[in-house]
């Protein structure tokens, strides 16, 4: 336990002396009007579906197996002569996601593994020109998603256990890639070039969602030279967003904080330690277990937790972005795409409590949450034991509350600190929201 503990302490500090040299480096950034907008449209749309796609899929075991089974890199990268997603339909995934009520898609355009599943001349370990498929999946996607009114974002990953050139850090050691052929400055160029294609090729982009910066926290002194990197991209797209799921508090430069697995202010998962910033909020989380394709997890998280997680982070004035590994036929799992359905049917009779709205003056409690939109606070009750409800509203005046589907009256009672609920009987429902009007 005291070794477990110095590791722990060690890593922390690291970690921190790299934030800070990061920090240090990109003060000075001011986001433009557009990209101020761009934020405000963000926190609006509240929901999004993450979609982990890869060579990976095919092994269907997770997106980490390269790692994870020590898989020599040339022997992996044989798998892409054999992907060939046949039922691969970039308007049928927009539909079914649209279908839950998700305002935007984020999609790997590079994972760990390295391989780029975009038509990209930097390298030609790609989906098109390393596999029989030979389909731009990335611009089949952009294109549908721009055809249809819904927004897409990028992720892209720090981290490469194929490239030679890339930097070894602490993961991806049995990959057999030589020590010798490191190359920072290769590898960087490479990365940026990537960036470049993705945000020349393909229309508007919503988010480069970063990943990968936490592989170097044992190397204090790495510098990932985030500061011209983001200048590279707000310079293409200045309205486009840059997270980056580093796991500590955002730096200058980043338009959005991400929470990996837990809701802001929460670590159960250990990922999300990290203080709260200002910038718009987003927490991640998979619809099963594992963010890749997994063909023994079938634990899918039911309509009800998917729902209540959803108002949860809206209540904590946080995105949901929630997760969904493609099968390697290139279709979604059936179970997805009916649990999106369900969602979107919840979505469709409750989407104007969540969408557009902060998280509420009532700070979230064991029952629920509140969400806020101009004069209009939603009390969302997910776990209530009882017909009355006690809510700390302070000297806010309270206009009159009604149930929000049946609009019918619910009854009020000022007192001290607040005011009491009185529902006709215990809530049942996977979110029972009352709407109270009130004056500021």
């Amino acid at each position: 336990m005291k070794k477990l503990f110095t590791t722990v302490m060690l890593t922390l500090a690291l970690t921190s002396t790299m934030a800070q040299q990061t920090v240090q480096q990109s003060a000075d950034y001011v986001p433009t009007k557009e990209n101020l907008e761009a934020r405000k449209h963000f926190q609006d749309e509240k929901f999004g579906i993450f979609l982990h796609w890869g060579l990976y899929a095919m092994l269907a075991t997770g997106e980490w197996t390269m790692h994870n089974a020590d898989l020599n890199y040339k022997e992996y990268a044989k798998l892409a002569g054999g992907f060939y997603p046949s039922r691969f339909n970039a308007k049928e995934w927009v539909e079914q996601i649209k279908a839950s009520g998700a305002k935007y898609i984020c999609f790997t355009t590079r994972h760990h593994e390295g391989f780029s599943m975009f038509d990209t001349k930097y390298s030609d370990y790609n989906v098109v020109k390393a596999t029989p498929f030979k389909r731009d999946i990335v611009k089949e996607l952009a294109d549908e998603c721009h055809r249809q009114g819904i927004d897409i974002h990028f992720y892209y990953s720090h981290i490469d256990w194929q490239r030679e050139d890339a930097p070894l850090g602490r993961t991806g050691h049995g990959t057999g890639r030589p020590k010798d052929k490191q190359n920072w400055k290769s590898y960087y160029k490479f990365m940026n070039n990537q960036l470049t294609e993705l945000l020349t090729n393909y229309g508007k982009v919503g988010a480069i969602w970063f990943d990968g910066w936490w592989d170097q926290d044992i190397n204090p002194s790495f510098d990932w030279q985030l500061p011209e990197q983001y200048a590279l991209i707000h310079s293409l797209q200045p309205a486009c967003l840059i997270g980056n799921n580093h796991h500590v508090t955002p730096f200058p430069g980043e338009d959005f904080q991400m929470f990996e697995r837990d809701l802001p202010g929460e670590n159960s998962a250990g990922l999300s330690g990290q203080s709260i910033s200002q910038l718009p909020l987003e927490t991640c989380e998979t619809m099963n277990g594992m963010w890749g394709y997994k063909i023994t997890d079938q634990n899918y998280k039911s309509t009800h937790t998917l729902i209540q997680y959803l108002v949860k982070a809206a209540g904590k004035n946080a995105n949901l972005l929630m997760n969904i590994g493609p099968q390697p036929d290139g279709c979604l799992p059936a179970v997805a795409v009916e649990r999106l359905k369900e969602m979107g049917d919840w979505m469709k009779v409750y989407g104007e409590t969540i969408y557009g709205t902060r998280g509420g003056f009532v700070a979230p409690h064991d029952w629920g949450v509140t969400t806020q939109k101009d004069n209009r606070l939603f009390v969302h009750i997910l776990n209530l034991q009882d017909k009355v409800l006690y809510l700390p509203t302070g000297n806010k005046q309270m206009k009159k509350a009604v149930d929000f589907v049946s609009r019918k009256a619910v009854k009020m009672q000022k007192c001290q600190g607040g005011v009491i609920l009185t529902l006709d009987a215990v809530p049942t429902a996977v979110d029972q929201v009352i709407e109270i009007g009130f004056i500021q």
